[in-house]
Order: C-alpha cells, then sequence, then structure tokens
C-alpha cells in the first residue's frame, strides 16, 4: 500500500538544512533592471553632455535622451522594488523515492 506524504513538509525540510531560497541575481527582473538602468544611465549621461541645438530642434526643443534615460531609470528602480517586494522563491528539489 502507498503511505499518503503530508502536503507540507517544511518541518522536514528544515531538519534536512534544504529550505526554499530565493532566486536572487538570477530572477529574469533583475537582469531586466539591469539592462534597462544601464540604458536608462548612458541616455542621462547623453542628454547631459551631448544636447545640442540641432538635437532640440528635431524634437520640438525637448532633450529626448535626457528624458527618456530618466523614464527607463525609473522604470528600471520599479523593477528592482519589484524583485525585491515579491521574491521568487526555489523550492528545492523533493527527494521522494515513492512512485
Amino acid at each position: 500500500m502507498s503511505k499518503a506524504q503530508p502536503t507540507s513538509d517544511r518541518d522536514g525540510d528544515a531538519r534536512e538544512g534544504a529550505e526554499p531560497r530565493r532566486a536572487g541575481a538570477f530572477d529574469v527582473r533583475v537582469v531586466i533592471a539591469a539592462l534597462i538602468g544601464f540604458y536608462g544611465i548612458v541616455l542621462i549621461i547623453m542628454g547631459l553632455v551631448a544636447d545640442t541645438a540641432q538635437a532640440r530642434a528635431k524634437t520640438g526643443d525637448v532633450n529626448a535622451n535626457l528624458w527618456a534615460g530618466l523614464g527607463m531609470a525609473v522604470v528600471a528602480l520599479a523593477f528592482v522594488v519589484w524583485a525585491r517586494l515579491r521574491p521568487v522563491i526555489i523550492e528545492p528539489p523533493s527527494d521522494s523515492t515513492d512512485s
């Protein structure tokens, strides 16, 4: 006969040292935040350093690089906050030999 296994085996996991852990840097939201944040910083620098009258005339007297970079930095910050507040929990593999 088969044995009924409890649905929550946290006490057994804690004794074995196999506790659930966070994904951390391998969470896709952190990778997306890093990429968007990097490009945002590049655009902010370009908006502050390479702002010419000719470029502003093309965009209707708006510093497009600066505003786009600031927007991207805010989105990257939102992704980081989201990843910190709602982390992905990785459950340890079950070591069940029953079929």
